[in-house]
């Protein structure tokens, strides 16, 4: 028997000026349960995260929370008025019995003092503050908005681990997909107001989507045809008796009134990037270049050449330099020393990351024609205003909408309008996919992959760099930075080890740094460490790992060829499951099979050279 719902939505529905928002939307959540919650930007999210956490009231429906389950609610834009310290605002969070060192600790692992100031917390900061207090309580159910929004990936994949250890049911919005597929059970798929539920994670979810959509436009075909059918009856057939026309008559109207009331999907962004003539071979080399503040050293020694057509990722903690650096190699910023070489004919265009710099005042249409006409240049053409904004899913009528007055979602979709209707051969993009949905992001990367000059990118999406990038560029500390080859798994496989977040620390007294200096000197220089040997366990592991990974491949090629017929999905949607559920699990094994071998090969050449 299935455990009682810890909160449960009926039935809810609201209305927003005049235009139904949720038309019938559930949601339920059982212990330990992982929900996400996915639809399209506007789709009503949010605001059901919202009317489930207490902070909105819906026209009707019920909602229903178990007493005494604690629900903790991650807004996207914390309020932390009221607080002088981000210590104090996530203690806030606390119930009477709580333990107050958990707060306190919760602060420290995210990267925080706890003396900070909301009122002048970065983006990345108010996110780990309110992170911190949404945790803190050890709730019951969390719902959480966008948690990966502003955060490094170290960040992330310390929250991805803490979330992944604890009790707590969770139901997540997220744009991040790698996130959502290692942490989420169930999927709830918000469309058009109403939801439909898969009791599978969100890495199956997309060709479930794809699967509905396909049968939903082909009843709606069927439709059609039995509308046309009946309308040439009434034409030409009606000779039978009068009751049985007039109840004809009536169904065929029932019909129209099917069609005229129903909901098509939301189109897709049409996005292109405004294209100029094409750059030199080299785009971008650096040698030596050095860059400090104050005693920190941001870049030390760096030295890189881009090619025409290169994909290159930054990555790295929040703090680490990532735009510095990136300013440095388009010759925004100058290094402190070193030499700096951009490539002949290039034209720049750049997205950054701080979606507030746009003046709230100005409206989507001045935004995007620079307050002068009606037309925007892309790739040297004139188009309507109206019809460029139809391009990135923004309506006619908010065409004199206040900037102030966007979503997140949409202010991403505004900025990366204006960013790619400039004519460039080099796209310089930080951060390029936050408040973006998943359908938009896949139109990007198509814009990305399909861009005909040179791509370079900060984000924190790693399912993304893994798609795009055929170079990943990371910090080492030190102001050391180093180009991986491959996206950002290939970085991780070959760099061994995860990036590490610097922690907060106060600053030094001076009698610590007397007794450090003073250690430092006596201390004795350590004894060389003996030379290791592989342990017969690694050794076996290291010669049969080749046949296992040869083995899985065969079998994820077997798997990969069943799925491919289209037919099996409705021919026999038991074993079409299975089969689905057999691939990924196939996929995992040779991950983690080749990831094993990574690792034990390069032990087995550090010890052969030790």
């Amino acid at each position: 028997m299935a455990p009682p719902p810890l909160l449960q939505l009926t039935g809810i529905k609201l209305t927003f000026g005049g235009t139904p928002l949720l038309s019938g939307a559930d949601l339920s959540v059982s212990t330990g349960e992982r929900v996400s919650l996915v639809g399209r930007n506007g789709s009503g999210k949010s605001t059901l995260l919202k009317i489930a956490a207490r902070l909105v009231e819906p026209d009707s429906g019920t909602v229903f929370v178990q007493p005494g389950a604690v629900v903790r609610y991650l807004a996207q834009e914390p309020d932390f008025s009221g607080y002088d310290t981000t210590l104090s605002y996530v203690e806030g969070g606390l119930l009477s019995e709580d333990d107050h060192y958990i707060a306190r600790n919760l602060v420290e692992e995210l990267g925080l003092t706890g003396t900070e100031n909301p009122a002048h917390l970065s983006g990345g900061e108010a996110r780990r503050a309110s992170l911190a207090r949404a945790l803190a309580a050890d709730p019951d159910i969390l719902l959480l908005d966008e948690p990966t929004n502003h955060l490094d990936l170290t960040t992330i994949e310390w929250l991805e681990k803490d979330l992944a250890s604890r009790r707590t049911a969770l139901v997540i919005i997220s744009h991040d997909r790698r996130f959502l597929s290692n942490l989420t059970r169930s999927t709830v798929w918000l469309d058009r107001g109403t939801t439909k539920r898969l009791d599978r994670g969100f890495a199956h979810f997309e060709e479930w989507r794809d699967a509905l959509l396909a049968e939903e436009e082909v009843a709606q075909h069927k439709l059609d045809r039995k509308i046309a059918m009946e309308e040439h009856w009434m034409r030409y057939g009606v000779t039978g008796r009068r009751k049985r026309n007039m109840r004809r008559v009536g169904e065929l109207q029932a019909l129209r009134e099917q069609r005229r009331t129903y909901r098509g999907v939301a189109g897709v962004a049409s996005i292109t990037a405004g294209a100029a003539s094409a750059s030199g071979a080299l785009v971008i080399e650096t040698k030596n270049i050095n860059r400090t503040y104050g005693e920190r050293a941001i870049v030390s020694d760096f030295s890189l050449r881009v090619a025409r057509g290169d994909r290159i990722g930054i990555v790295g903690p929040n703090g680490s330099g990532k735009t510095t650096l990136i300013n440095m190699l388009i010759g925004a910023e100058p290094p402190d020393s070193g030499t700096v070489k951009l490539g002949s004919t290039l034209e720049v265009a750049t997205l950054n990351q701080h979606r507030d710099s746009l003046k709230p005042e100005t409206t989507v249409a001045d935004a995007l024609t620079g307050g002068s006409g009606e037309t925007v240049m892309v790739n040297g053409q004139p188009k309507h205003v109206i019809g460029y904004m139809r391009d990135f899913l923004f309506a006619p009528e908010q065409a004199r909408t206040p900037l102030g007055k966007l979503s997140g979602g949409e202010r991403g979709r505004l900025m990366l309008a204006q960013a790619l209707a400039k004519p460039s051969n080099l796209l310089v993009l930080d951060e390029p996919t936050n408040d973006l949905d998943m359908e938009t992001l896949d139109v990007l990367e198509d814009v990305i992959g399909d861009y005909a000059g040179t791509v370079i990118l900060i984000s924190h999406d790693r399912d993304f760099l893994d798609r795009l990038v055929s170079g990943v560029i990371v910090p080492e500390g030190d102001g050391r930075w180093t180009e991986y080859a491959g996206g950002y798994s290939d970085m991780l496989a070959q760099r061994g080890e995860d990036l590490k977040r610097s922690q907060p620390a106060a600053e030094p007294s001076k009698a610590d740094k007397a007794d450090k200096a003073d250690k430092a000197a006596t201390a004795k220089p350590a004894a060389a460490a003996p030379k290791q040997k592989m342990s017969f366990k690694h050794k076996h592991a290291l010669e049969t790992l080749p046949k296992t990974m040869a083995a899985l491949e065969t079998k994820i090629k077997e798997l990969q060829g069943k799925l491919a017929d289209p037919q099996f999905f409705q021919r026999d949607r038991a074993g079409f499951d299975k089969v689905t559920n057999d691939l990924g699990e196939a996929q995992r094994k040779l991950t983690a099979a080749e990831e094993e071998w990574l690792e034990l090969e390069m032990m087995r050449e550090e010890m052969a050279g030790g």
